[in-house]
């Protein structure tokens, strides 16, 4: 196995805007190890988000090469950029995305239940990620009866439910008070260092524009108009 799960050589992206043509990334370059968490780091609209969402397989970049895990996800069609989103990532973005109609336990296991689990594993698994997230207690109330840490906490606990290799968080404690903030970063900390697979652990990659969420990486990239520095 690769000593690393990300590897990105020449990322571009362009977007078109009107007669203007846009370059958001340019010829990004470097890897990200097993079992580590980075921190994308930059100002609104220098290119962090894109970069999360072609990781995720949520976007595709026009040139370079994009590697998760040993695969090319950037040569990948539409149909298997699906299927590379359910098996191995997690996505955790600044707003919870909870169905309001669904209770704390269903909303984390319903990726699992549409990814192919059995109803009753999909609910042992999901009820097993809110005990060890402190919400055991919480797993039958709605979000609305959720405060706002426990809501991201249950966003984090449905982004592990299939157990995914590369944890994506777009600016995860955005909308939490500073004490909440500090839970939710411990949790996502400690995920690249569990569950270990296949000699790696699980990678964890934050976007933030805060110093203080990047600050609980492994190692900081730095963004600024498209490029790229590690710090």
């Amino acid at each position: 196995m690769n000593d690393h799960i990300i590897k990105v050589e020449n990322l571009t992206k362009h977007y078109e805007s009107g007669t203007e043509t846009l370059t958001i990334l340019k010829g990004l370059n470097f890897v990200v190890p097993w079992g580590a968490t980075a921190a994308v780091r930059g100002q609104s609209g220098c290119g962090k988000s894109t970069l999360l969402n072609i990781l995720g397989g949520l976007d595709k970049s026009d040139c370079g090469m994009v590697e998760v895990g040993g695969l090319d996800i950037s040569a990948l069609a539409e149909k298997d950029l699906t299927e590379y989103r359910r098996k191995k990532i997690g996505f955790v973005f600044q707003f919870h995305y909870l169905l309001r109609d669904f209770t704390a336990l269903e909303n984390v296991m319903l990726p699992g239940y549409i990814g192919g689990m059995k109803k009753k594993a999909a609910l042992e698994k999901a009820g097993k990620l809110l005990e060890d997230l402190a919400l055991s207690g919480r797993a039958h109330h709605y979000p609305s009866q959720l405060s706002g840490g426990e809501r991201q906490r249950v966003a984090v606990a449905r982004s592990m439910i299939n157990d995914p290799s590369l944890i994506l968080a777009d600016e995860p404690t955005g909308n939490l008070d500073t004490d909440t903030e500090n839970d939710v970063l411990k949790i996502l900390s400690a995920l690249a260092h569990e569950d270990p697979q296949d000699g790696g652990g699980k990678c964890v990659i934050i976007v933030t524009h805060s110093k203080k969420v990047a600050s609980i990486a492994d190692e900081t990239l730095s963004m600024k108009d498209g490029n790229l520095a590690k710090k």
